[in-house]
């Protein structure tokens, strides 16, 4: 092979390289944060006083971050302990729990998946110090234009 058809095949190696590093690292943005309570499930009883709105807002800003299956796990965790803290119903705690965890799989397509507010591709990824910053950016602008709990006054 000539020097040159050869150079010319690894400049054309190292634009395809480049190309590809670049699409790799295009930088994800993180959706303006949102909350829907306890999706799909009320967020207090109708019928006693008990409330766990707050319990499934504390869960949307997690859900919402994402991060790694291990952070899922926790997060689900502590909506479940929330809930029983705030009701003293442990069948209602587990039934909440074990619907987040069938229903909040980064690997459904809805609006409550973990991870919402990162593209679908996402799934389970640990945040970088540049998404936390991003992450903390969002909340400082949430917390700004919403300073009273979506749960105010229903506790």
């Amino acid at each position: 092979m000539k020097h040159s058809t050869l150079r010319q095949i690894h400049c054309c190696a190292l634009l395809a390289f480049l190309i590809c590093l670049c699409a790799c690292s295009t930088r994800q943005e993180i959706s303006d944060f949102k909350s829907d309570g306890c999706s799909l499930f009320p967020d207090r009883s109708l019928i006693l006083n008990a409330d766990w709105c707050e319990s499934c807002f504390q869960h949307d800003l997690a859900y919402w971050k994402g991060g790694a299956e291990a952070e899922r796990l926790a997060a689900d965790q502590a909506l479940r302990d929330s809930v029983l803290a705030k009701t003293g119903n442990a069948e209602l705690a587990e039934f909440m729990y074990h619907g987040v965890r069938f229903g909040g799989s980064p690997y459904f397509y809805n609006w409550y998946r973990w991870g919402y507010g990162w593209s679908y591709d996402r799934k389970y990824q640990a945040l970088t110090d540049s998404e936390k910053a991003q992450v903390a950016e969002k909340l400082e602008k949430y917390y700004a234009s919403n300073p009273k709990s979506p749960c105010s006054g229903n506790e």
